[in-house]
């Protein structure tokens, strides 16, 4: 079954998701991340390569099966099934195919209520779930 990791006060969202990415490669892990449009998939990838130096690619790119990260606004079919990282606003509709699933919660009302729906979302089909408040620790 899926691990869920919520990671609640990342703010600001997309560079804790950096960090986070960076940390996965680094164990030598792949990663899925589930943007809400192209645009964030866009700012995403931007700020992984300039901020993290880490190799991304688009999820319907050719090389996406050897690149460590792939970055998609949708719910695309990759060859690696190990970590998602949602900064979706929804639950990604394939997230259970992953071993693990990363949300994370920024400090905006709005953010938290859709994680709150998400964690429900979760529990209520029987997931286990950690959380972790990143205003008490580094990552």
């Amino acid at each position: 079954m899926t691990r869920i990791d919520f990671y609640s006060n990342a703010e600001p969202k997309l560079q804790v998701a950096c960090r986070l990415v960076a940390r996965i490669v680094q164990q030598g892990l792949r990663v899925f991340v589930y943007a809400p449009d192209e645009n964030t998939a866009r700012t995403f990838d931007n700020l992984l390569r300039t901020y993290q130096a880490v190799p991304s690619c688009a999820g319907h790119h050719a090389l996406s099966s050897e690149i460590p990260v792939v970055i998609a606004s949708e719910d695309v079919e990759i060859m690696h099934h190990e970590i998602m990282i949602n900064l979706h606003p929804d639950s990604p509709p394939s997230f259970s195919r992953f071993e693990r699933l990363i949300e994370l919660v920024g400090l905006d009302d709005d953010d938290r209520q859709l994680a709150r729906s998400r964690f429900r979302f979760y529990r209520d089909r029987g997931y286990e779930i950690n959380h972790y408040d990143l205003s008490r620790a580094s990552i």
